[in-house]
């Protein structure tokens, strides 16, 4: 029996659609009930209505997120949510609305407060006061003064008419006939235009106005869900009209043909699909020219690990896909990153919780288990619990504790780990070749790891003073030759010497690759003196009398946290340039996949 080789990108079926231009809107929508049929569409706005579409899918999603920060916001804040929810059928349109009076009122408000402010220690007066005064002749001058600073000559002098004292100061205006001017040392005052009786009514109405807004808003945050739903239900509209619009009209646009994709282990499934519709249909293997949709096929440990390789991108169809290889690698290189077991140890039990308690958020939970065993494991090499040595928190024996690696031992394992990463990587690229039987590129790649290996090997023996046996030089002179004379595809040997002549430059590459891994050493180490500087700031507060204990309590607790966040955001991020661009280089990964998109309906898995 013949043994099918398993891959990790799953096999995809070409299938091509001729379907009758006024079939084509019930049989899109018969293919999003089935849900695994991936139909060539456009991936962006392609006319003025998907355009329309896009811009409105991207205010539900802003709608959606605004709306649970004001919800989440309300909560932390204590604020009762309303029970209801706001009696209007366009939820959106609401929406939009309140957010705009809540923002024009804002800025209403604000100037108000500045007016009435202004306006509050003149009192209160009307247009008609103004009126009266101007038509017997009169021109006021306004004034404020410190109650210290008015002379009371000024009365005998001039007609004055006080307005208010209002913290300490007296607001007056001096009543003069014609063109005449006050003759006194005074600066003149700016007048409110509207009384603060006026101004304080409006700022009231802006104020409950916004009020409303807010409340509006905040029972909008019961339609949540149904935002989402009227967005996802837009989506696939969309979804169906960028299909059509994707696919090739024939016969005066009477004829619609569709290009699609589907995984090859389900093609029973679409085919029962197509023969019960009548559809007329063309089916075949899907090639790399083809540019089928990405569908990876991991086990449960590396299909964890797959979010992590979207980050970068998707292998292309017929490539290998990396995320089996580097999963390891990621979880241990997170684990030298954070370098303390203890917080590994906080990070599973943290991982189970979410597993187990967050079903949308489990298999993040499962990955964040895993990551802190790595962060357990490699640790482990130099005993580091939350900042401290393991030997000086648990009694071991001497033989126990020499087993430990010290800094200098940490630097060099580092070191060695990464160029062992390089030499699999490069092991991965030659088999790959290999199987798809370009063997100039495999032994070419088998060369680059004998030449890496010795090289290491040499560097180490002068380092360390031993030796090794003389035969190994014979094999890395037969990897040299690999590389001499199999780095190009050339028939003539001069050539073929020449170019893995030049070929021997990559060297200077892999070197500056080994260099990069040092990063292991110095954000482990890192972690590991801010641990050690909380754990020496917590002992000199415990010898405060009193609250010493508590205060030690309270700066462990707290430090440590803010230790493990800051090591995580180093351990998460360093790993991933490792892992695109020195693992990835080394085994060859190109990459430039799409992601596998069924026309499915949301409720379809």
């Amino acid at each position: 029996m013949k043994r099918r080789r398993r891959t990790m990108i799953k096999k995809m079926t070409k299938y091509s659609f001729v379907v009758f231009h006024k079939e084509v809107e019930d049989f899109l929508k018969n293919l999003q009930e089935i849900g695994v049929v991936d139909v060539t569409r456009q991936k962006r706005a392609i006319d003025s209505y998907s355009m329309e579409k896009f811009e409105e899918i991207a205010q539900y999603n802003a709608a959606v997120n605004n709306l649970g920060k004001i919800r989440e916001e309300a909560l932390k804040n204590k604020h009762t949510i309303p029970s209801g929810k706001p009696a209007v059928e366009d939820l959106l349109g609401h929406y939009k609305e309140m957010i705009a009076l809540k923002e024009s009122l804002k800025g209403k408000i604000y100037a108000l407060k500045g007016e009435y402010s202004a306006a509050l220690p003149w009192g209160t007066f009307t247009k008609k006061n103004f009126e009266e005064l101007y038509a017997l002749g009169f021109k006021p001058f306004f004034y404020c003064v410190s109650a210290q600073r008015y002379e009371k000559e000024w009365e005998e002098l001039y007609p004055i008419h006080i307005f208010n004292k209002y913290e300490g100061k007296i607001y007056f205006a001096i009543l003069m006939e014609g063109e005449n001017k006050p003759e006194i040392k005074l600066q003149e005052a700016a007048f409110p235009d509207i009384p603060a009786d006026l101004l304080g009514a409006e700022l009231k109405a802006c104020e409950e106005k916004a009020e409303w807004a807010a409340d509006e808003l905040l029972a909008l945050t019961n339609c949540i869900d149904e935002l989402k739903q009227q967005k996802e239900e837009l989506f696939c509209n969309l979804d169906l009209y960028l299909a059509n619009e994707g696919s090739q009209k024939k016969a005066d646009e009477t004829i619609v043909i569709f290009e699609a994709f589907a995984p090859t282990d389900i093609d029973n499934k679409v085919v029962e699909f197509l023969e019960s519709n009548n559809v007329y249909y063309l089916m075949e293997a899907a090639k790399v020219e083809d540019n089928p949709p990405i569908k990876l096929k991991n086990n449960f440990f590396a299909k964890l690990y797959e979010p992590i390789g979207d980050l970068y991108m998707l292998p292309k169809y017929g490539e290998l896909d990396l995320t089996v290889f580097f999963a390891p690698f990621y979880m241990l290189f997170f684990g030298l990153c954070l370098g303390d077991m203890g917080y590994g140890l906080v990070l599973i039990i943290t991982g189970l919780i979410v597993n187990f308690k967050v079903k949308a958020f489990a298999n993040y939970g499962k990955l964040i288990a895993w990551l802190g065993l790595g962060a357990v494991i490699m640790p482990a090499l130099n005993g580091t619990v939350f900042g401290a040595k393991i030997y000086e928190l648990v009694p071991m024996p001497q033989n126990i504790t020499d087993l430990l690696f010290n800094d200098m031992q940490m630097f060099w394992f580092a070191i060695l780990f990464g160029i062992f990463q390089i030499i699999f990587a490069r092991g991965i690229q030659a088999v790959y070749c290999l199987v798809k039987k370009n063997y100039n590129a495999a032994l070419s790649g088998f060369g680059w790891m004998i030449g890496i290996a010795w090289a290491t090997l040499a560097y180490a023996s002068m380092e360390a003073g031993f030796t090794y046996p003389a035969w190994i030089n014979y094999i890395a002179m037969a990897g040299l030759v690999l590389i001499l004379f199999f780095s190009s595809n050339a028939r003539n040997p001069f050539v073929r010497l020449f170019k893995g002549v030049t070929s021997l430059y990559d060297s200077t590459g892999v070197f500056g690759d080994v260099l990069s891994y040092i990063r292991l050493f110095g954000l482990g180490t890192s972690g590991g003196i801010l641990g050690f500087v909380v754990n020496s700031i917590a002992m000199n507060l415990a010898e405060i009398p009193y609250a010493g204990w508590l205060l030690m309590g309270i700066m462990l607790v707290v430090g440590h946290i803010f230790v493990l966040l800051l090591s995580c955001l180093g351990a998460f991020v360093h790993p991933l340039r490792l892992t695109f661009i020195e693992f990835y280089k080394n085994a060859g990964f190109e990459g430039g996949g799409r992601a596998y998109n069924p026309l499915r309906k949301e409720n379809n898995n």
